[in-house]
This record gives structure tokens, sequence and C-alpha cells, in this order.
């Protein structure tokens, strides 16, 4: 008998969160939507929705207080690592599930997509970001933490739960393709809460 969790799911209004708290409502499992613009968030069975703002310490930590684990599904960019960390560890919650980016993937030994010419610079920041939030997470003493990468493209698309999990390297097909859907990210991410086979490590997800 699969146990239902109690989740905090913050950003559960954006690309990935929506996606992500589709999933977890689906399987369910009781979650916290955690956003800022509250109207945004669809009303889901088992989904209960609360007003967050990821740059209060003290006022996140409490709403992610007495959960299972907690969800982040922020852009690197639109936060403060140090600021949802502190959050985290202050609610008491140990499991801590990272919503990350393929930037940080290596695609040749020492070399990160996001130093490869073809990186797109207009999501250049994010996925330096996203490099320092994981480096960050494995210095982490205190937190069960999963960081989970997509590949190169993610967008909208089939949920087929057919996929290919990996480590540090970008995942390709054999037309050197790396792609996955936002609702195949989704399911790789509620697996990985419900079964962890990642724990204080990063993996990554493609076809």
């Amino acid at each position: 008998m699969k146990v239902v969790k109690k989740v905090a799911l913050i950003g559960a209004s954006g690309f990935i969160g929506s996606r992500l708290l589709a999933e977890l409502s689906a399987r369910g499992h009781a979650v916290t939507a955690v956003v800022r613009n509250p109207e945004k968030v669809a009303s889901l069975p088992g989904v209960t929705i609360v007003k967050g703002d990821v740059f209060d310490k003290d006022g996140l930590a409490k709403l992610l207080a007495g959960h299972d684990a907690v969800i982040s599904a922020v852009h690197f960019s639109a936060s403060d690592p140090q600021i949802l960390l502190a959050s985290v560890r202050q609610s008491g919650v140990k499991r801590y599930l990272v919503v990350g980016g393929a930037g940080s993937l290596e695609v040749a030994p020492g070399v990160k997509l996001f130093d490869t010419p073809e990186f797109p610079a207009i999501y250049l920041d994010e996925a330096r970001k996203g490099g320092v939030f994981l480096d960050l997470l494995k210095q982490d003493q205190d937190l069960d933490w999963t960081f989970l990468s997509p590949s190169a493209l993610i967008q909208p698309g089939e949920r087929t739960g057919q996929f290919r999990l990996g480590t540090d390297q970008l995942l390709v097909d054999n037309k050197g393709n790396s792609s996955i859907s936002a609702e195949d990210y989704a399911i790789a991410l509620v697996d990985e809460l419900e079964k962890p086979a990642h724990s204080r490590r990063r993996f990554t997800v493609g076809y």
C-alpha cells in the first residue's frame, strides 16, 4: 500500500510546478501549494493553496513545517538559495527535492552544458545559478536532498512514463536529441519522492 505524503510545493503555479502539482494530486498526496499568486493555481483534489514569499525566511519556514517533504520548483534567478535552504532547515523538514536545470550537466569530462558555445545566452544566468544551488546542496550536512535535472529541452508534451534516468551526464538519444516532456519530468520527480533512489545526489531524466 502506498503511503500518502504531506508535500509542500514551492512554486506550484509555474511551468514545472503546475505539472508536479497535477501529478502529486493524481497520485493522492496531500499538497500545500506555496505561491505568490494563489489565484493562478488550479483547484485540485488534496491541494491546499497558500500565499508565500520565497524571500521571507521565517514566514516560508512556518508554511513548510509539518510536511514529509518539500519540493522547490522556483527559478534560481527569482530566489535566493541561501534563504530557501535556511527556510527548509528551519522548518524541520529533512526531505528536500529541487527542480534543477540541465545547464550544469556534463557533455564531456569536465565540460558542462552551459560552458558550450551553443548554449543560449538568454538562459545562461539561470543555468549558472542552478549550478551554484547544486554546489550549495552538496555542501549541506542537514538535508536529505535530491536535485533533478531535465534534458536540454523540456517543454509541454505527453505523459508517457517512458524515459531514461542518468546521473551527471546529459542524456542524448540516438538522433542526438536531448529532451523530456514536463509531464514525464513530473513523473520522475514524484517517483523519487515515493521511492527515494537518489538521496543527496543529482540525477537526470530524458528520452
